[in-house]
């Protein structure tokens, strides 16, 4: 049964009191600085997940690029041919997000993860894994050095002549959604960055996805986007359906607590947190396109 939504308030502002006592002082270091200074300690593992799926056939191509931990499988789509440079988004799907399998087979509108409206609106897409993620170098983290790969993945999507740098995006879903907060709140190198779904502390995700002791306030705090909102330098637009939401309340604390000009937080009637995706994609695609991400209430109203 859910909690009114005054209770998970209440829930979730004495979660953040109770955890991040000695967090760092947010207004002497910026984000990216403190987890640059910051040495995790690692408390458990989980099994590989293996090779990438191969995407012969597809829309894609498999690479690597160069991350602080060594060489790390990526998606990218393939080179158009037509000596232009395209608009690009750097996209990480939930779940288990350091390792990535089949992104191009069609999926259900209800909760497309691979968020097709961008390739299907000529949007060039990369979809990078992460350390410890698939076959890949290092240790998986969970919303730490991940960030870094997430940054490397962006200096080998720039490097391509058919890229745009003018016109670099990122976007994640659920967890996904969470490490895409956190990265706009390291650097202010996107045209803008959408998140859908994210959570306000890592905790709140019970242990799964984060490999070290968040029960150390510092741990806690350098994976909890909450924590870093006045960091965002550039447009972060935030989504969540209002039925069957991820994690009732975060986006309303995050945006009860947020003073940041920068950062927009839309929650969408009618939808859940996986058939969001689809239409808002959809609306972002086409104003990537266009060149004018403006993102309005009126916009997201009756989206199917």
């Amino acid at each position: 049964m859910r909690l009114r939504q005054t209770s998970i308030l209440v829930l979730l502002f004495s979660i953040v009191a109770c955890s991040t006592s000695s967090a760092p002082n947010r207004a002497e270091f910026p984000l990216r600085d403190a987890r640059q200074s910051f040495k995790t300690n690692i408390v458990r593992t989980e099994p590989a997940f293996g090779a990438a799926d191969d995407p012969s056939g597809s829309d894609f191509d498999l690479i690597r690029y160069d991350a602080p931990v060594g060489k790390l499988a990526a998606y990218l789509s393939k080179n158009p041919g037509d000596g232009l440079r395209h608009p690009a988004i750097v996209w990480i799907t939930g779940g288990e997000t350091q390792s990535i399998g089949d992104i191009w087979s069609p999926q259900s509108r209800s909760n497309d993860q691979s968020a097709a409206a961008y390739r299907k609106a000529g949007i060039i897409m990369m979809f990078p894994s992460q350390r410890g993620g698939n076959d890949n170098p290092g240790q998986r983290e969970g919303f730490l050095g991940e960030a870094d790969d997430i940054l490397a993945a962006t200096d080998y999507l720039a490097s391509l002549p058919y890229v745009d740098t003018q016109q670099i995006y990122l976007g994640g879903h659920s967890t996904g959604g969470t490490l895409a907060m956190l990265v706009a709140e390291s650097t202010d190198r996107y045209r803008a960055v959408f998140a859908f779904g994210p959570a306000a502390w890592a905790n709140q995700y019970g242990g799964d996805f984060v490999f070290a002791d968040l029960k150390d306030d510092r741990e806690l705090a350098l994976r909890s986007p909450y924590e870093w909102l006045a960091d965002v330098r550039r447009p972060l637009y935030v989504f969540e359906g209002s039925e069957q939401g991820n994690w009732d309340g975060a986006i309303e604390i995050m945006a009860t607590s947020n003073k940041n000009p920068n950062i927009h937080f839309f929650r969408l009637d009618g939808h859940s947190h996986f058939s969001v995706l689809a239409p808002v994609n959809e609306l972002l695609a086409a104003q990537i396109v266009r060149g004018n991400i403006d993102v309005r209430e009126a916009d997201l109203s009756g989206l199917k």
